[in-house]
């Protein structure tokens, strides 16, 4: 099990949003309106981002899936929360780590996403 990050917005996220949304920004969804997953392409391969069950997360295992969580936050105007409370977010087309007052920068956004999902070692 990874660590989870999930997205919180003030108003509910409907299901209509949600698909609007991911529409227009490119993701994919495989599943129904209570329970399915978004999917991000690279190359000729489909991966995971997150989980839709009324509530969208994700479990990340590379930056590639951060910067993609990332991005459809800022897309739904929501905040993409960790579970120790710090918050992913993009500022200036940098995908950012932040904890306080304090700032980690994973990189350019479109860096990342050129990249593609390769896994972090553990």
């Amino acid at each position: 099990m990874g660590y989870e990050l999930r997205m919180e917005r003030p108003a509910p996220l409907t299901f209509a949003e949600l698909a609007t949304v991911l529409g227009q920004a490119g993701f994919e969804f495989r599943g129904s309106q209570e329970s399915g997953e978004v999917l991000g392409r690279h190359g000729d391969g489909v991966h995971a981002i997150a989980v839709w069950n009324g509530n969208l997360s994700g479990t990340p295992a590379s930056d590639w899936q951060v910067a993609q969580l990332a991005r459809m936050a800022a897309l739904l105007s929501a905040r993409l929360v960790g579970e120790d409370g710090e918050s992913y977010a993009l500022r200036d087309g940098m995908v950012e780590q932040l904890n306080g007052s304090t700032a980690y920068e994973f990189g350019k956004l479109d860096e990342i996403l050129a990249a593609g999902p390769a896994l972090w070692s553990r």
